[in-house]
């Protein structure tokens, strides 16, 4: 007696289905630390390069790349925000809107004028920020970033700092954190094409 073939086409038909949904699936990031549900931010409020408050209300209603440094930085700053500018326009492609904010760990020699020229010099629509650091602390450490000034009785001060990118979603939640390259003898930094990689393959979870 021959079998009848349907429970097997079925099972094919299923397969198939399951596949084809699998492969529309947006694949997660390589490397970056993403968290799909997104981490609250508390509030905060500093000061940007206009001389106007930057609050968490900043932050909301586009992506936000956001970097802690200082102007004097020697090296770290000025590598991450000439490689940032770099991919701008890239970023822009995969959401339009996506801003670049510099938060400044250095409220002491950072006014707001010398923030807007130093940020100017990368990116005019680069966004940078300072404030006290009895704000400015909580904020970084919420962000799971920090900085620590070293030898502050000494003019020529540096402060080390994170070296990580954090983005911030449209609705203002902690979404991912890129981490920096370490090698020997080399300036820590983020691999620019992993970071674009890697926010295309967000925005297009976020858009699901």
């Amino acid at each position: 007696m021959i079998k009848p073939r349907y429970p097997l086409l079925f099972l094919l038909l299923v397969g198939s289905m399951m596949v084809a949904y699998s492969w529309s699936q947006p694949s997660p990031p390589e490397q970056a630390d993403y968290y799909p549900v997104g981490r609250d931010i508390n509030p905060f409020t500093l000061t940007d390069g206009d001389g106007k408050p930057f609050t968490a209300a900043n932050l909301v209603g586009h992506w936000t790349f956001l970097f802690l440094g200082y102007t004097y930085c020697p090296d770290i700053c000025p590598t991450t925000l000439a490689d940032l500018r770099s991919v701008y326009p890239e970023l822009q492609k995969i959401a339009p809107g996506s801003e670049v904010a510099f938060i400044s760990a250095d409220p002491q020699r950072d006014d707001s004028a010398r923030l807007k020229q130093y940020t100017s010099f990368f990116q005019p629509e680069f966004k940078a920020a300072t404030g006290p650091h009895n704000q400015l602390f909580p904020f970084v450490r919420n962000l799971g970033l920090v900085y620590s000034i070293v030898d502050h009785g000494n003019q020529d001060y540096l402060i080390d700092h994170s070296a990580s990118i954090v983005l911030i979603s449209p609705e203002g939640k902690l979404t991912a954190v890129f981490r920096p390259q370490m090698e020997p003898s080399q300036v820590p930094h983020v691999v620019m094409k992993t970071l674009v990689s890697d926010f295309a393959r967000i925005v297009r979870l976020a858009d699901q």
